[in-house]
């Protein structure tokens, strides 16, 4: 995690900061419903490549928001979730979510 010295003052860019880009954002509504493997967000989450996928992920796990479970099994199982931290944000994604399906309902 960042220190507060690393971290903007305006408490919007440090949440832009965490969940900057499309994304983040994408990752976290799909950590919303359940914990994913790799492969299965990378299915999911339509135009993400494998390295941006792995990068966002890094950082996400850094900033506090997503953890990583490996179950060390053979063939390989690892799973991501969001963290309690991680969770706090899902208000966040709802409004966005809100907003979406009202600016839909509004625009011909």
């Amino acid at each position: 995690m960042k220190t507060k010295d690393e971290l903007p003052v305006c408490p919007v860019a440090t949440a832009v900061s965490l969940i900057g880009g499309k994304w983040k954002l994408l990752i976290i509504r799909n950590l919303k419903e359940r914990p994913w493997r790799f492969n299965e967000l990378q299915r999911d989450i339509e135009g993400i490549s494998q390295k941006v996928l792995t990068d966002s992920l890094r950082q996400m796990i850094d900033d506090g928001l997503v953890y990583r479970h490996d179950y060390q099994e053979i063939p390989p199982k690892v799973e991501y979730g969001l963290t309690e931290l991680g969770k706090e944000m899902l208000p966040i994604i709802d409004a966005l979510a809100d907003f979406g399906n009202y600016y839909k309902s509004i625009i011909d």
